[in-house]
């Protein structure tokens, strides 16, 4: 017989027995293992749900900076503006939050947020952002037409850029 696995399972056959459940026992070991592998199983899926989210913030403001122009393609510059203008936005709500906050007055989780947020986006910039490749006219189009879902991502090139680039990377790399 399979071993069950999943907690609903588990459960389910340690209800069908009769008596109590020893914490010693073969049946505790197994509803505790369960148990134990559902929340990893839980936490790993919450994990990649944030990851793939945190993918998509910039390719949704890439987007909806390109949707008003009638460009097919983009430079290198370009695209690093348009990443710059990114991280801009954080620093521009950043600023604002500063004002609002009366001297004196300890800074508010909100502002924490963003400082963390701003170092982490100059870093990753620094190091290289995963991007959809502008200077592709196919990619630009699929962007254009983009409905905002992580499956459609599949359609689009992407490339890594980072601060320092000259030049486009010759190879593209896929979205994980």
């Amino acid at each position: 017989m399979p071993i069950a696995h999943s907690l609903k399972k588990v459960t389910k056959n340690v209800s069908k027995s009769t008596g109590s459940i020893h914490i010693k026992g073969r049946k505790f070991k197994q509803l505790n293992r369960a148990a134990v592998r559902d929340k990893k199983l839980q936490r790993k899926k919450l994990e990649s749900i944030d990851k793939k989210s945190n993918e998509l913030i910039i390719v949704t403001y890439f987007q909806s900076q390109i949707q008003t122009e009638t460009q097919s393609s983009y430079t290198l510059d370009e695209m690093k503006e348009l990443i710059t203008s990114f991280i801009q936005q954080y620093k521009e709500q950043l600023e604002e939050l500063e004002k609002e906050n009366r001297k004196g007055r300890p800074i508010s989780t909100k502002q924490k947020i963003l400082q963390e947020k701003i170092k982490h986006q100059e870093h990753v910039f620094d190091t290289s952002y995963n991007v959809p490749d502008l200077s592709d006219e196919e990619t630009v189009k699929r962007l254009r037409a983009w409905n905002g879902t992580t499956g459609a991502t599949t359609g689009f090139k992407f490339v890594r850029i980072s601060r320092n680039m000259k030049q486009l990377p010759i190879n593209e790399v896929e979205m994980t």
